[in-house]
């Protein structure tokens, strides 16, 4: 089967680069290329291709606009960036309106049809140097997306939860990594009490952009429609807040750990499928990005072991689980 591709460029050599590229294989056909924005949106409704290959500096309307045009008329469209702009900011704007993945020019050669095959298989793309992982994404290279960082503990007691926090946090600190809390103000307020005895200040590091911090309430709001958990709302709204923790990291390519009670909110509440659900999608960013998640959650008396179908669910969508 050979799959329809839009190509979106205006330097007349990248352009034909791409195509060239395309041609060559058996799986994808250049529909059309074009060389603006406006050409873009008319071409993508006309055409309505498989992926489009967008890139950002355009001149009349610019990539970015194109694709906000291009999904309020087909939210489904698979939109690849390729550009050569490589700032944190481009790439969240991109991926926080819909774009299904973000590679850089310089990249191409590595990544272009790596990041098209994951496009067109329902995945994510994201070049290592904005924050993404890449081929290992795919499986191209002998770390797979097994190598996800995702872990889960289960706690009894409020203490041994937040120290388990506090340990996660100073960890990701000391690494150089941006940190993302997802959490209500309650608890913020109390981890702040308990990272004050680990000599680490959480109000200065949130003014320093060090840590984004995020109350679980909003988090979830951004992730849902009519109460329910939309996959391409998380999407927007997960990649955003993970580029704007990675401006936090002070490695290059940077890095990011999160933190969070969002799952366990759905659980408490009862909403077991949601819940589930969240941590799948998480599984999925943590495979995509170079980001390691960290969910703590109270057992209340669940059965953790594999006898149980809600913890055996919980425990398959995280690289690793532990009952503390």
């Amino acid at each position: 089967m050979k799959y329809r591709v839009l190509v979106v460029e205006d330097h007349e050599w990248w352009r034909r680069c791409l195509c060239d590229e395309l041609e060559h294989t058996s799986q994808w056909e250049v529909a059309a290329a074009v060389a603006d924005g406006v050409q873009a949106v008319h071409k993508a409704r006309d055409l309505r291709p498989d992926i489009i290959l967008l890139d950002v500096g355009l001149p009349g309307m610019d990539g970015l606009q194109a694709a906000q045009q291009i999904l309020a008329h087909d939210p489904a469209a698979r939109i690849l960036f390729v550009t050569e702009q490589q700032s944190l900011d481009i790439a969240e704007a991109a991926l926080s309106i819909g774009g299904r993945g973000f590679i850089a020019k310089s990249d191409v050669g590595r990544d272009l049809l790596p990041a098209m095959d994951a496009v067109i298989n329902g995945e994510r793309f994201v070049s290592t140097k904005m924050v993404g992982r890449g081929l290992e994404a795919c499986g191209g290279s002998a770390a797979t997306g097994m190598s996800r960082r995702h872990e889960a503990a289960f706690y009894t007691d409020e203490s041994s939860l937040m120290e388990g926090y506090a340990r996660f946090i100073e960890h990701a600190l000391n690494a150089g990594d941006g940190l993302l809390m997802l959490l209500t103000s309650s608890r913020r307020d109390r981890l702040r009490d308990v990272l004050r005895g680990r000599v680490i200040d959480l109000d200065r590091l949130i003014t320093e952009r060090r840590c984004v911090w995020v109350d679980v309430a909003a988090a979830l709001s951004a992730c849902t429609i009519d109460g329910r958990l939309d996959d391409g709302r998380f999407w927007n709204a997960a990649s955003s807040l993970v580029m704007e923790a990675a401006r936090g990291s002070t490695l290059t390519p940077p890095r990011v750990s999160a933190c969070g009670e969002c799952a366990p909110t759905l659980l408490r509440e009862g909403r077991v499928e949601a819940a589930i659900h969240f941590e799948q999608l998480c599984d999925r960013l943590a495979m995509t990005f170079e980001v390691g998640i960290f969910c703590p959650y109270f057992d209340h008396g669940l059965r953790c072991d594999d006898e149980n179908a809600v913890f055996r669910d919980l425990r398959t969508a995280h690289s690793s689980v532990h009952v503390r």
